[in-house]
């Protein structure tokens, strides 16, 4: 039996569909969609590890503004300032990935408590979830902007530990991001790399406890032979209680 109080996920690429603004950039500069939503969340990433390194935090929607920027004038696209904040908005407005409400509706009949832990400003990760008409299935909406510190860094995968309300070896963290499943695992959490792309998983010393296709298959390993969630015992118990705070 798989001894999971619960599951957390990562948003961006996990549950949303990062590559669903390529239509709409499209529009904006015919041919070149598909080049900037690439760009894009690369620079995204980027900046979030180096604004971590630095110790210099921006909200999400910042960091994004300034990656799209960086994006148009690497392509040699002149980005209008009406423009921007039209394609900004579009991270505001993801896609669910298609297999994720199902998913997620097949674990909350299960009775499994679920969260987010994302990158994304509080407001950023609420008008996403909102949006899609997803808020019913999350029982923790958890946002770096707690900590000041973008993943992978091991204060955010804590901050999720805490609000979930059990210790980390009892909560599986779920990511399509291969650097993200390789924090999360080496912090102590149980992973599961839901490999969306062709590529191999990071090489940081770190291993996924499962890899799966998708949030279908993910649910599945899950749910095989689940039984309920386990009852507590008195030394569980205790390693809760003992969670960092």
């Amino acid at each position: 039996m798989k001894p999971f109080r619960g599951i957390v996920f990562d948003l961006y690429g996990t549950l949303y569909d990062v590559h669903s603004v390529a239509g709409i950039c499209d529009q904006a500069f015919p041919g070149k969609g598909a080049a900037i939503s690439q760009l894009w969340r690369q620079k995204q990433l980027e900046y979030t590890w180096l604004r971590s390194l630095m110790d210099r935090y921006v909200n999400f929607e910042a960091l994004t503004d300034d990656a799209l920027r960086f994006t148009c004038t690497a392509l040699g696209l002149t980005l209008e300032e009406d423009m921007a904040r039209v394609l900004g908005d579009l991270y505001l407005q993801l896609l669910p990935h298609e297999e994720m409400p199902a998913t997620l509706h097949r674990l909350k009949d299960a009775g499994i408590p679920l969260g987010i832990i994302s990158n994304g400003s509080h407001k950023s990760i609420a008008q996403v979830v909102n949006n899609s008409s997803m808020g019913w299935a999350f029982d923790e909406l958890i946002s770096v902007e707690d900590v000041q510190v973008f993943k992978p860094h091991p204060k955010v995968y804590e901050l999720a530990e805490r609000r979930m309300g059990h210790s980390r070896e009892h909560i599986l963290f779920v990511s399509a991001n291969g650097w993200d499943a390789s924090g999360a695992s080496l912090f102590g959490y149980p992973t599961c790399w839901v490999k969306r792309t062709l590529g191999a998983f990071d090489v940081l010393g770190a291993t996924p406890t499962v890899v799966t296709e998708n949030l279908t298959a993910m649910a599945d390993w899950v749910l095989e032979d689940w039984d309920g969630i386990p009852e507590i015992s008195e030394g569980d118990a205790t390693a809760d209680a003992a969670s960092p705070s």
